[in-house]
């Protein structure tokens, strides 16, 4: 059974540095962080050199949450949460007396 080690951000950014301008090769750096597979810092250096340090961040999980409406001010919140339930109550209203 293969375990899945986690390194942290700046066991990667050094290994990626290292290789990306010249000072180790990637074996040497794999030896030298203890790296087990080519992959990880294969991974490494292309995302170093597309973003720099910060692109070896961890990417949060999950699905993204669905952007909201984008309001000034509470007040305009809460005024669109009335105006939405006043028409709900008015069709309500309306649907009453057409039934009758």
């Amino acid at each position: 059974m293969t375990t899945h080690r986690k390194y942290d951000h700046e066991t990667k950014v050094r290994a990626a540095r290292a290789v990306v301008e010249g000072r180790m090769t990637k074996p040497e750096a794999m030896e030298a962080f203890d790296l087990k597979s080519k992959t990880q810092i294969d991974t490494w250096c292309r995302l170093y050199r597309e973003g720099g340090p910060d692109a070896l961040f961890p990417k949060p999980k999950g699905r993204p949450k669905k952007p909201g409406p984008a309001f000034s001010s509470r007040e305009e919140e809460l005024e669109l949460e009335i105006q939405k339930r006043v028409s709900a109550l008015a069709d309500e209203v309306g649907q009453g007396w057409r039934t009758r």
